[in-house]
């Protein structure tokens, strides 16, 4: 018996933006990877810096995908 956690279907407006929001955090995932862990990034920034600045961006990509499971008070 499959789970169904919300038994009606999404519109394809928001599941599209569920796949787009859910591509955008990826890519900012691995965007703030990469300002952390590589070293050849043309960055001329510490390496503190570079943590720190990655990490803002990994950040910032967990909010923005959480807001995605916001349910919005004006849709039907």
């Amino acid at each position: 018996m499959p789970l169904n956690f919300n038994k009606e279907q999404k519109s394809p407006k928001r599941r599209f933006l569920f796949i787009i929001g859910a591509v955008t955090f990826v890519c900012f995932v691995v965007l703030g990877l990469m300002i952390m862990f590589w070293d050849q990034l043309p960055l001329q920034l510490p390496r503190y810096q570079r943590l720190l600045f990655g990490g803002f961006v990994i950040a910032y990509s967990i909010l923005r995908f959480s807001r995605l499971f916001k349910k919005d008070q004006y849709e039907d």
